[in-house]
């Protein structure tokens, strides 16, 4: 579930969950257990990423390789250190420095973006962990017995009909 006020409706939905049922082809009436782990996490917000002009230090060199006298003559490579991270990227594959300063800062900005976008996946994989935990039946935060029609939420020893369970209605 996605959109504004699903994490505050499932907030107390996180952790695991045991759900028994009688299947309607099984003739004898056995109960099959089924255990599924809920987490409830916050959307992730799509930011735009601002390089402060300020945090960049650039320094400029000729280029190595072929290239004759142009390339041996003008400085024309690129060297760009963003200060907070200390993240360096060197470009020199085209001719001028103009285009080989847009190509840096792209490249920077994709290592930003990258880097974020890495330990904001951390975060949310630790949050998920922190709120599923084993998936073992010892972690369970309710159990759901159809055949009985009963759910029982294991942290608060709050019992609800299964009918009213199933509408919404905690």
């Amino acid at each position: 579930m996605t959109g504004a006020g699903a994490e505050a409706a499932f907030a107390h939905e996180a952790g695991g969950h045991r759900w028994q049922r009688v299947p309607p082809n099984d003739r004898r009436g056995r109960v099959h257990t089924s255990t599924l782990t809920v987490a409830v996490l916050p959307e992730v917000a799509a930011a735009s990423l601002f390089v402060d002009p300020r945090d960049l230090q650039w320094r400029r060199s000729r280029g190595s390789g072929a290239g004759g006298q142009h390339r041996n003559k003008t400085e024309s490579a690129v060297d760009l250190v963003h200060v907070p991270t200390g993240i360096v990227i060197h470009c020199e594959s085209e001719r001028s420095v103009h285009q080989n300063e847009a190509i840096a800062i792209a490249r920077l900005r994709a290592r930003l973006a990258a880097e974020r976008d890495a330990s904001a996946r951390d975060e949310r994989g630790r949050a998920r962990r922190a709120q599923v935990g084993t998936g073992m039946r010892g972690d369970k935060r309710r159990t759901i017995r159809c055949q009985d029609g009963v759910v029982v939420d294991h942290l608060t020893g709050r019992t609800w009909r299964y009918k009213d369970y199933a509408r919404g209605e905690l």
